[in-house]
């Protein structure tokens, strides 16, 4: 995607709204409620594995929205590449996918008319965490290397947290892979939960993200509604102020 194709991208289509709920009925009056505030969704594996979970994405297709297919595909290159061609086809927008370089080329190689996106490093990790898995380095260090690599295999974009995202676009690019960001929260947040490396919309856009990717502040927030059109006016202002930079 060049720069001038990024710019197009409506500003209301910057927000996915993750669909992190425990049933598909609750998920599917939740879109019911939300109406036509939220354009795209993301199906992660919790809604996924309910017996409706892929009838839920077909559901979601046939009323003109966009979807997000996050199941972090990891598995032998082989298997990915049959899943993400299963999947291919479907009117699906972005899978993710969670390897090295062999599961990522073999996504790719079968991905079609369906984005790739390359997960880095979980929201949810720290260095300690890092350090536990093994890598003994800093976060942002370790996304830049995994995003390099997923740009050059020809991954789509790659989700990394928003205090990536400066870093980010400058290293792929202006005219470089999407950036999907994660770990988004109220600028004044209290309350803590099990994301780590976070940052609020704004922020996240004026940095160089092209989008951002919300659950709980919205589907846990009092008025919902009030909740996305705060975060499509955090957007906003971030694009406004990208401009200016």
């Amino acid at each position: 995607m060049v720069a001038a194709e990024r710019s197009l991208i409506p500003a209301e289509e910057r927000l996915i709204h993750a669909l992190d709920l425990p049933t598909v009925a609750v998920a599917r009056r939740h879109v019911e409620q939300l109406g036509d505030m939220v354009h795209f969704y993301k199906v992660g594996l919790e809604l996924f594995v309910c017996s409706e979970g892929a009838a839920l994405v077909d559901w979601l297709l046939a009323r003109g929205l966009k979807v997000f297919l996050d199941l972090k595909f990891f598995d032998v290159p082989r298997t990915v590449a049959a899943t993400v061609r299963q999947l291919c086809g479907r009117g699906i927008h972005f899978l993710s996918v969670h390897g090295d370089d062999a599961i990522l080329q073999a996504a790719v190689d079968e991905k079609g008319d369906t984005g790739i996106l390359a997960v880095t490093v979980l929201t949810s990790l720290d260095r300690g965490d890092l350090l536990q898995l093994g890598f003994d380095c800093d976060p942002a260090a370790l996304v830049l290397s995994r995003a390099r690599r997923a740009q050059a295999i020809g991954c789509d974009g790659v989700v990394a947290s928003p205090q990536e995202a400066a870093a980010l676009r400058r290293e792929l690019g202006s005219d470089g892979a999407l950036l999907f960001t994660p770990g988004i929260r109220p600028a004044h947040r209290t309350e803590s939960d099990d994301q780590k490396r976070t940052a609020h919309a704004a922020a996240a856009i004026t940095a160089g993200a092209d989008y951002i990717v919300v659950g709980r502040p919205i589907h846990a927030a009092a008025d919902p509604l009030a909740a996305v059109a705060g975060l499509q006016a955090d957007i906003r202002a971030g694009l406004a102020a990208r401009e200016l930079s």
